[in-house]
């Protein structure tokens, strides 16, 4: 294992042609007017995460190789250093299939992301509101043998339960429920009990392309990757996770939540502080406000948005994000 780089997914979603373009096809797939339509703010909604994000890979994993920033409507931060080599701007047109943009999908997106040229064997996926808490090794992510720690809560979910069309369930255990289907009728292997939890990834790009090309998962992913807003039938990257354990190309690793009362797992996300560490993990609280000791002993971190972040809250997590990590990176102007 000579390197590992790491993938971003970031979008600008104050931009106003990103903006409008998101209107319109939202309008136009709905048939709703945009002040009808659930606007999911808290998924598009920049709030300088990336920005600390890379300062805090910057502090505690400078291991890493190479960094890649998806993104699309030729969005680059303001603040980013384009002339340092270490970063490169990956645009959805050179990911994704002719026809299928503009999208705002990042289930999409993330199906796309084998498609990155030069891309190396391991690398890390993240969302831009994931941050390393403390000096991490390679080993952190990966086995002696190059395989990928796969984190997981165990929640078992009866697909009998949630029935075939998945409409008394949430997109994101829907698509979950998809991507263990899959690997069922594929495999003969029940993996509903697993759920991924949710934090920086590893993968091993030769087994993604392997899974994504598929000849049963293929056409599934091809259709999926012209979606333009999220559903609840596609899958999930998690089937990515599934298709290592069972060709042991992974090591299992369980992560459990704390017993202090915040143990929902992942169903209640939004704006959620998660920790783990040697496979364990807290879901500690709301918010950042009142809780800044509790992510001390973390090893990775998430602040999740939420549609009902007031501008307090926000400015908050900012703050707080600014205290903990307060030096420039070499990936900032």
């Amino acid at each position: 294992m000579d390197k590992i780089d790491i993938v971003y997914l970031w979008v600008d979603g104050a931009d106003k042609k990103w903006l409008a373009e998101k209107n319109k096809w939202q309008t136009k797939i709905t048939g709703k007017k945009p002040s009808a339509i659930k606007s999911d703010i808290e998924r598009y909604r920049d709030n300088d995460e990336l920005k600390y994000s890379l300062r805090s890979l910057s502090e505690c994993a400078p291991w890493i190789n190479h960094i890649y920033i998806i993104t699309g409507f030729n969005q680059i931060p303001k603040w980013l250093k384009k002339s340092n080599k270490k970063i490169t701007i990956v645009p959805h047109e050179k990911i994704f299939p002719k026809g299928a943009l503009p999208t705002f999908n990042s289930s999409s997106i993330e199906m796309c992301i084998d498609k990155i040229e030069n891309l190396s064997e391991h690398f890390l996926l993240t969302n831009d509101d994931m941050f390393f808490n403390k000096p991490l090794k390679p080993s952190f992510f990966y086995t002696k043998r190059g395989q990928p720690y796969i984190r997981h809560v165990t929640r078992h979910i009866n697909p009998r339960k949630v029935g075939f069309y998945l409409d008394n369930i949430s997109e994101y255990r829907s698509k979950l429920v998809l991507s263990a289907r899959t690997i069922e009728q594929i495999y003969n292997r029940k993996l509903y009990k697993y759920a991924p939890s949710h934090g920086i990834d590893a993968y091993l790009k030769s087994s993604w392309i392997e899974c994504r090309n598929h000849p049963l998962i293929k056409p599934t992913i091809d259709k999926q990757i012209f979606n333009k807003f999220r559903t609840k039938t596609e899958l999930q990257r998690w089937i990515f996770n599934l298709y290592n354990i069972v060709h042991k190309r992974g090591k299992l690793c369980r992560v459990r939540p704390h017993k202090s009362g915040h143990n929902k797992f992942f169903d209640t996300i939004y704006n959620a502080i998660f920790w783990f560490k040697t496979g364990r993990s807290t879901y500690a609280c709301p918010n950042v406000i009142g809780h800044e000791k509790s992510l001390q002993r973390a090893a990775i971190f998430c602040i999740n948005d939420s549609e009902s972040n007031t501008p307090e809250i926000l400015t908050a997590n900012k703050q707080f994000l600014q205290n903990r990590f307060p030096n420039k990176s070499e990936f900032e102007k």
